[in-house]
């Protein structure tokens, strides 16, 4: 029998399967035996110890990790969920009761909102979890340690599993929520975990199953035949020796250069991905900087952290991201306004635009610390949607020093005037992350539409091409810095379609760079028609898949 669902990179594995626990029931509502200061102490403590736990987890697990753990902390420490907790207890609830109230409450406030609020609303889920293990003193839900490797099989993970798995004993992961721009399936991939999200039929696994999972196939294979073992492990030992090839430079058959870069959230990444091949970096982003702040931090702040950055990389490409705030980094010193629906509000350069000053003074900092470096510093702006908004960003952008500007296309009114955008811009990088959303109308944050959340998406590919062929008639580069990027397959119909640099979590460079150098132009620009030929995400994978093999 097998399951299907989106696999996380071409990983193989193989093991038996261990179910993660179910979450812990709804908490009786009574009315407390204990007075409400002594369960106001209880709740207090356990939202303190719960936040000084995922706090801790950050800083062990680093990376993108550590990032989405350090702000799970801060909602655990959210002093409006504290009160809401406190006026619940003072009221006779029990600080178990109270916790879940208050937490509900907030969860489906935010889950209704959609984009960076309903993702939070699953964070929530996931803190309250964690809080109410802690008031009962027992561990709480979370990865199985059954002191042998097996395949985690699991509704979905939350950030702090899948930050802290131990990867001596987690093979795999299978997941039956999720879609392939999920916390789940990113921080996978950073972590090179084989995995397959979004298996409908995953929920009938059972412990002790003996299965296959083939990322690259996108399949979970139960209770496999000798001959299936057999081809499975042969992939593994492909795989291993793609990891361990030497490092060159990406590039197709026939020497077309594909140069391979890193998408990165801070410098603390540079080091490992230079190990890992990264020939530059395609995506820096300076989130870090600002999320968690009250205020900008000043051009001096920043210049230390982009030096850092940039002497990793000398003579090399790093292209640098404003800050993209709204939507999920909303900051109260770029807008504070309450807004329905923040995906499609004051976001990106529209927010940057609104608060100038923040924006002046990080291009400031940027041009500082590129004269301070060695590095190709290339700086591109967030969430373009007209030509005025590319001329506004690259006219001040040069203003202050920056010699190379470009623009991020993530909505399909760029990329269908990409001509015209280029025409402005000296470069074009496409976020397929948020192009994906913004095309298939589907939020990539919410699992009741991941599916349709899927790069593969015909439609999806038609816009890329455009912004391909507008790059390549205005002579201009055209990279893609979204988890697109990191699909092996995928990389070559990208290639077909005009893109001329790839920018991925550095895990998936070797796979990447493997899978390009099996095919030519041509050969990539005959797998993307097929692939464009298709009616849906599915049968354009299945499409290029087929015209790969046909060789």
């Amino acid at each position: 029998m097998q399951l299907r669902g989106t696999g996380v990179g071409v990983g193989v594995a193989i093991g038996s399967v261990i179910r993660m626990a179910d979450p812990l029931p709804e908490p009786p509502d009574r009315v407390s035996e204990l007075a409400p200061d002594v369960e106001s102490e209880r709740a207090t403590s356990a939202l303190t110890a719960t936040a000084a736990d995922l706090a801790a987890r950050g800083l062990t697990a680093g990376g993108t990790a550590k990032d989405v753990l350090e702000a799970q902390a801060l909602m655990a420490a959210d002093p409006s969920l504290g009160t809401e907790v406190e006026n619940r207890v003072q009221a006779g609830a029990t600080a178990e009761r109270a916790v879940f109230d208050a937490f509900v409450g907030y969860r489906d406030m935010l889950a209704g909102m959609g984009g960076y609020l309903a993702e939070r609303a699953a964070d929530l889920d996931d803190i309250s979890q964690r809080v109410r293990a802690h008031l009962a003193g027992v561990p709480a839900p979370g990865v199985p340690s059954p002191g042998h490797p097996f395949v985690l099989v699991a509704r979905d993970l939350s950030p702090a599993d899948t930050a802290t798995l131990d990867l001596d004993q987690v093979s795999a992961v299978v997941t039956v929520d999720g879609g392939p721009t999920s916390h789940t399936a990113i921080l996978a991939r950073e972590k090179s975990i084989v995995a397959i999200v979004g298996v409908a039929g995953a929920s009938s696994l059972l412990d002790g199953d003996s299965v296959i999972v083939d990322a690259g196939a996108d399949t979970v294979t139960v209770g496999p035949t000798p001959d299936e073992l057999a081809a499975a492990e042969h992939r593994i030992a492909e795989r291993a020796a793609i990891a361990t090839a030497p490092i060159e430079p990406g590039r197709l058959a026939d020497g077309t250069a594909v140069p391979l870069l890193a998408n990165l959230g801070s410098a603390d990444g540079a080091a490992a991905a230079v190990r890992l091949g990264a020939e530059g970096v395609g995506l820096f982003r300076t989130e870090f900087l600002f999320l968690d702040a009250e205020r900008a931090p000043g051009i001096d702040e920043q210049r230390a952290e982009y030096v850092r950055l940039l002497e990793a990389f000398p003579g090399r490409k790093v292209v640098v991201r404003v800050l993209d705030a709204g939507a999920d980094k909303p900051l109260s010193f770029v807008n504070d306004d309450a807004e329905p629906n923040p995906a499609l509000g004051l976001r990106g350069i529209r927010a940057l635009r609104a608060a100038e000053p923040v924006l002046r003074d990080q291009l400031t900092a940027l041009a500082q610390a590129e004269a301070e470096t060695e590095a190709e510093l290339q700086v591109m702006a967030p969430m373009i949607a007209t030509v005025e908004e590319t001329r506004y960003f690259t006219e001040l952008a040069h203003e202050l020093g920056i010699r190379v500007a470009g623009v991020m296309i993530e909505t399909p009114a760029a990329a269908l005037i990409a001509d015209r955008v280029l025409g402005v811009a000296e470069f074009a990088s496409i976020g397929t992350n948020d192009l994906t959303q913004y095309t298939m109308a589907a939020d990539r944050l919410l699992g009741s539409v991941a599916a349709l959340q899927d790069p593969w998406h015909p439609a999806v590919l038609r816009l890329i091409g455009e912004v391909g062929a507008a790059g390549a008639t205005s002579g201009k580069p055209v990279g893609v810095c979204g988890e697109a990027a990191a699909d092996p397959l995928l990389a070559v119909v990208l290639v077909g379609l005009g893109v001329t640099s790839l920018s991925m979590s550095p895990s998936a460079i070797a796979d990447v760079r493997a899978s390009l150098r099996g095919y030519d132009l041509a050969d990539a620009a005959r797998i993307a028609r097929a692939a464009l030929a298709a009616e849906g995400a599915t049968e354009a994978r299945q499409a290029a898949r087929a015209a790969a093999e046909a060789r």
